[in-house]
């Protein structure tokens, strides 16, 4: 058979068992995305069309490179709240040049993923903990709710991202409440909090969209003061490279940082549990680069920053989507609504776009996470509590790097006091273990017996070092020191001088070093220091057993025991 009836013949067994599958999530999802991607735009400070514009191309870009075949690609809650508190600080919402400076930051975030990916450097994410991104998306997702307070209850609210300006300007402008918007708006939550309880298959936002906005229309005459969407472009969004300024780029890339970082955690998370749910491999960097493509599509295509959203994901599997053909399929049905029902948003209220994000967001907020952080490691509690309080007191962005800072600080710190301990020996089990844990294992008095759980490098040697001339100089007796190493993985070249000024400086005084227990990377690396010819097999026993037994204490440890 030719590669060409090879390839055919696939095509054949797709159409039959693969294309109604995803057609149906397609539709599925589209129906949930359209009324999502417009109230999210408007969360960024957009107008509500650029979020159908950011759902069409970069779902056709993400299909060419990424590995995840149920992801849905498109605007979030998460990335929406960022780009507004980021980018109002150089323009004014909604205004041409505000959208000019989302644009910029789209392609660098684009960019920047891009070749994250392709230098293979999706691990980065690994290095922002847990308990940050917690307590980042627990008051992020607070503080989304409160800004869509002024289009809920209709009235006039700074463009704050932090609560406390939110709440001290709420008291000042509660008697300009417009009752019947803020009926539409309550009514709205009622309704789709009553089908996400339910779990109702038919999706809750389509049914706020579609009844509201007719009410609207057969209101349109009656002058209530409840503000609607408006025009809506019809017609697909002019392909346009930004015009890149180096200072606003500049400006922009700690900015265009968290949005990658917090987009590609939240798409990779999301990926990778729909990948273990149908058991095939997600590439972290491919996705980091079909992620950097479908941005940098969006930011030519008028849209704004894109990534794999959880509940449409989820929606878009549960549906049966199969292949990335569905995120394709979906695009296309985005793109025929720019093109045909583009009119009938006229009269959707923004209340209604609003109570879709709050809904959306409110399952962000986690209680139960700092409590569970708190009893199992409380460093990571207060980590957690510490990106919340800045997150939600001082902005977005400041929250999560400021979160990042402290969980990095509180690693350095650990790796540079690692944890060690002096073994002694258990003769019943004939095995060596920490003392204070085994208050009955035998110690040597001339023996001192260390292991030392970490890599060994220039930031814990110090420490180490430190460890070593304190117990040698509280047991003046000691003859060895035996090093157990079998939970050291590597060691570099400060730990290797380190350690070689330890057994010189001792050996002047009868105390002899004795290793055990060596990987493999650590045994090339002072095989390069030339030890072997140094200080001959004293860094080569196999075992802290071998080891005592070649100096005779542990021969006459169990003399003595029988």
């Amino acid at each position: 058979m030719s590669r060409f009836d090879r390839a055919l013949d696939k095509v054949r067994q797709y159409v039959r068992s693969g294309l109604g599958a995803d057609a149906t999530a397609a539709c599925i999802v589209a129906v949930m995305l359209v009324p999502q991607a417009m109230a999210y735009a408007m969360l960024a400070g957009l107008p509500p069309v650029i979020g159908l514009y950011a759902s069409t191309f970069p779902l056709l870009a993400y299909a060419l490179i990424g590995t995840s075949r149920q992801l849905a690609i498109g605007p979030v809650a998460m990335l929406s709240i960022l780009v507004a508190g980021s980018c109002s600080r150089f323009a004014s919402p909604g205004s041409p040049e505000y959208l000019s400076v989302v644009a910029i930051l789209t392609l660098e975030v684009g960019v920047l993923q891009l070749i994250l990916g392709v230098v293979r450097m999706g691990f980065l994410v690994n290095f922002v903990s847990h308990a940050v991104i917690g307590g980042f998306t627990s008051a992020a997702a607070i503080v989304i709710g409160m800004s869509q307070l002024k289009h809920i209850l209709g009235i006039p609210l700074p463009d704050e991202h932090t609560v406390v300006p939110l709440l001290l300007a709420v008291p000042k402008v509660i008697s300009e409440v417009n009752l019947y918007t803020a009926a539409i708006g309550v009514v709205s939550i009622a309704v789709l909090v009553v089908f996400k309880l339910r779990k109702v298959r038919f999706p809750g936002p389509l049914l706020i969209v579609f009844g509201c906005t007719l009410l609207m229309y057969l209101l349109r005459h009656s002058d209530l003061g409840i503000k609607t969407v408006g025009h809506v472009p019809r017609g697909l969004p002019d392909f346009a490279v930004p015009s890149i300024q180096f200072q606003t780029v500049r400006d922009l890339l700690p900015i265009a940082l968290t949005v990658l970082f917090i987009g590609y955690m939240e798409s990779i998370a999301v990926a990778e549990w729909v990948s273990a749910k149908k058991r095939y491999p997600v590439d972290a960097n491919r996705e980091l680069g079909g992620l950097g493509l479908a941005n940098i599509v969006a930011s030519v295509f008028s849209g704004y920053p894109v990534t794999g959203g959880l509940s449409r994901t989820a929606v878009n599997y549960q549906a049966g989507a199969r292949t990335r053909l569905a995120g394709v399929f979906t695009a296309v049905l985005v793109i025929i609504a720019l093109m045909v029902l583009t009119p009938l948003f006229y009269y959707l209220p923004k209340c209604v776009l609003s109570a879709i994000i709050i809904v959306a967001v409110a399952g962000l907020v986690d209680l139960k996470e700092p409590r569970h952080l708190f009893n199992v490691k409380k460093t990571d509690g207060w980590i957690y509590v510490f990106t919340f309080a800045a997150t939600l007191f001082v902005g977005l962005e400041q929250g999560l790097l400021g979160g990042i800072a402290l969980s990095l600080i509180v690693f350095v710190r650990r790796s540079a006091h690692p944890h060690a301990a002096e073994l002694g020996y258990l003769e019943s089990e004939d095995v060596f273990r920490n003392v204070k844990r085994f208050p009955e294992a035998r110690t040597f008095p001339e023996a001192l017996i260390l292991r030392v759980d970490a890599s060994l490098y220039f930031a814990n040697m110090g420490f180490v070092e430190r460890l070593v001339r304190s117990r040698i100089e509280e047991r003046v007796s000691v003859k060895w020191v035996v090093f157990d190493l079998t939970g050291v993985n590597d060691m570099d070249a400060v730990a290797v001088s380190r350690f070689e000024r330890l057994i010189d400086d001792y050996r002047e005084r009868g105390v002899t070093f004795l290793f055990a227990a060596m990987k493999g990377p650590v045994r090339d690396v002072i095989a390069r220091a030339a030890w072997a010819e140094k200080y001959g097999s004293s860094v080569d026993y196999v075992s802290v057993q071998t080891a005592l037994e070649g100096t005779g204490l542990l021969e006459r440890s169990r003399a003595r025991s029988s």
